[in-house]
């Protein structure tokens, strides 16, 4: 890691992934810049020359994203803790669970101001069981003594205030991460069949299995409709598909796999509807970035995606975990008339704009920041 000298105040940035930070809070890491910090991003695989051309320090982070192993956390919180101890940074601020929980207890022992997001919470924590109730106390132990918890739907910041988390006084709601309205912009969908797009890791808790499961039935029926899936495998997750279920759907002709791209906005531009069937969520990014490109929505009415899909208006919401409802949902949408089709994309485009663009995000943080600050942190 590299230390810049200077009296501008530090703030320390992770996430489990650096691929996390570089895509959705690089606007967050350049206005903090521009306003006078000095930044150190933490994470896994962080790109030193991403790095310098943000003008931030970066630190590796071991983090073991699935699962808990006691001694790997245990690894963790001595990283971030001399991480805290070298840096003496002014606030930290979090993003995912072990980076949550991990960083936020770190910032705690070395007498550092946390601010983490609640970006959404995977099944384990929101099922009845021991796990769940582990997880609840883990994070009430991070979160006693943050000044600020960000929380990205009404669902989850309700929940951790009724499970005595978080306090209302400390509770903020984001309108999600943002996003860049100049850079997704609104394109014409393609005539021709329908094609829906899944975007997201391969998670069971993502709803793939329901999207295969969905086309199976309306490939029956409508041979020529495509279904497309771009997003990482990740079978070390516990919901994680293996790639040989994948490749059975692939010669089953029902998913075409696009793999992972760095850059999503040419296949959303090659869609007619983007699909988000997930379990639950924070606030998606797949579905914001979607709606900024005046795609109609296919998504189940579950907490984070029915912020942003308004049912009949910008897209069409089904219950969860049931491939029937997604099937029937996907029918509706790919029986539509065209012109419908792109009146509820020009809605979603709409409702970006009015209130997830990335600069209210920022505009949150560093309001956040200010109200916290102690006098001699205060940048003229």
């Amino acid at each position: 890691m590299t230390r810049n000298n200077g009296d501008r105040p530090a703030i320390l940035i992770s996430a489990n992934s650096f691929w996390n930070i570089a895509n959705f809070r690089s606007g967050l890491v350049e206005a903090l810049v521009a306003n006078g910090y000095r930044v150190v991003v933490a994470a896994p695989g962080v790109s030193d020359d991403w790095a310098a051309r943000q003008k931030v320090d970066a630190a590796e982070l071991e983090i073991d994203r699935s699962g808990l192993n006691p001694f790997r956390d245990a690894q963790l919180l001595l990283q971030y803790l001399k991480l805290m101890r070298t840096i003496r940074p002014a606030f930290y601020l979090g993003f995912t669970p072990k980076p949550n929980i991990f960083g936020s207890l770190s910032a705690e022992l070395a007498g550092v101001r946390a601010i983490p997001n609640v970006s959404g919470l995977g099944t384990a924590f929101i099922k009845a069981g021991w796990l769940g109730s582990f997880l609840t106390h883990l994070y009430r132990i991070a979160f006693r003594k943050c000044p600020i918890v960000m929380f990205q739907n009404p669902d989850d910041r309700d929940l951790f205030i009724s499970r005595n988390i978080v306090r209302n006084d400390q509770a903020r709601l984001l309108p999600g991460s943002g996003v860049k309205l100049d850079h997704f912009k609104p394109t014409v969908p393609p005539d021709g069949p329908p094609i829906f797009l899944f975007v997201g890791r391969l998670l069971g808790d993502k709803g793939i299995r329901e999207f295969a499961a969905g086309a199976r039935e309306l490939k029956a029926e409508h041979p020529d409709w495509r279904f497309q899936a771009l997003g990482e495998i990740d079978e070390g997750n516990r919901t994680g598909i293996s790639r040989e279920e994948l490749r059975n759907w692939i010669d089953e002709g029902l998913i075409e796999y696009l793999g992972h791209a760095e850059d999503v906005r040419p296949h959303i531009a090659a869609s007619t509807a983007v699909v988000l069937p997930s379990y639950r969520e924070g606030l998606p990014r797949s579905l914001l970035e979607a709606a900024a490109m005046a795609r109609p929505m296919v998504a189940t009415d579950v907490p984070g995606n029915r912020q942003l899909v308004k049912d009949g208006i910008n897209g069409l919401l089904c219950e969860a975990r049931n491939p029937r409802a997604l099937a029937n949902a996907m029918d509706r949408m790919g029986s539509m008339d065209a012109a419908r089709r792109a009146d509820m994309g020009r809605q979603g485009r709409a409702l970006v704009e009015w209130e997830y663009g990335e600069s209210r995000v920022i505009r949150a943080y560093l309001d956040a920041l200010a109200g916290q600050a102690n006098p001699a942190e205060i940048q003229a």
